[in-house]
């Protein structure tokens, strides 16, 4: 019997009305388009209810209607690229995943930016018994920490502006203030790589690149560490393997793509 931990991250979350309505958005977003009775069936939801949510999810920009079919919204588009599936990023990721695992032996992670999120694709855990993990499907803020830093990085304008316009609560005291902020995401377009620490978990650190194909950014991949083992040496031959990582998935993406 499959558990949590086998599904897709769309369905690995717990049930409730938040995350029925993230699993239609994501449906949306990995078919390119949708119609309401599509949906209804796949994801075994009452028409009713899948109407309801798309009304919700076009009052907030996630999802446009194209005539009797349903697409990303502006809220959402990063280019093209984000027409790239979560299960094919998920896909061409597992094995750089797993190689950076090996390599560094602790969790590594895929995720992509879904509004103003960054949302848990995949991860691949270290066998250690004190590590660092994030459950498929779990959300986080933008602002906080490598992983999202690097899909804000490179997301359009308006994007940044919007995160920069919230009061950005602070989720550990090593969360950045708007200045960090600001300097933070200017080396990060520099040099293609964040490192962090305490920003989103205290304890621990993150080391994260972007995934690009040649229209857009489509992700991020990073590992996760306890800080006292990730050290000085750890953190820049890792950052060396995730870079490496993160070339072979954008290869393997833009192969995909030719085809």
């Amino acid at each position: 019997m499959a558990t949590a931990r086998d599904r897709p991250p769309e369905e690995a979350t717990e049930d409730t009305s938040f995350a029925r309505g993230l699993r239609l958005l994501l449906t949306v977003a990995d078919r390119g388009e949708a119609r309401a009775d599509e949906l209804s069936t796949s994801l075994e939801m009452p028409l009713s209810t899948v109407y309801r949510y798309l009304r919700t999810l076009g009052e907030f920009g996630f999802v446009d209607r194209h005539g009797g079919v349903f697409r990303v919204g502006p809220k959402l588009l990063i280019g093209t690229g984000a027409n790239v599936s979560s299960e094919r990023l998920i896909r061409h990721a597992d094995a750089a995943l797993r190689m950076l695992v090996h390599e560094t032996g602790e969790t590594s992670v895929v995720v992509r930016r879904i509004g103003l999120s960054c949302v848990c694709l995949h991860q691949i855990e270290s066998e250690s018994s004190l590590r660092v993990t994030l459950e498929p499907g779990e959300m986080s803020p933008l602002y906080a920490g490598a992983l999202g830093r690097v899909l804000l990085a490179f997301a359009p304008p308006e994007v940044l502006d919007e995160v920069l316009a919230q009061d950005l609560a602070r989720v550990t005291d090593a969360t950045p203030t708007e200045n960090e902020l600001r300097e933070g995401l200017a080396a990060a377009v520099m040099t293609g790589l964040v490192v962090s620490e305490g920003e989103l978990i205290p304890g621990s650190v993150a080391v994260a690149a972007p995934l690009f194909r040649e229209d857009g950014i489509v992700g991020a991949i990073g590992v996760l560490a306890p800080a006292f083992r990730a050290d000085g040496p750890w953190r820049t031959r890792t950052g060396r393997l995730v870079a490496e990582a993160a070339r072979m998935i954008n290869a393997a993406l833009a192969e995909d793509g030719s085809a």
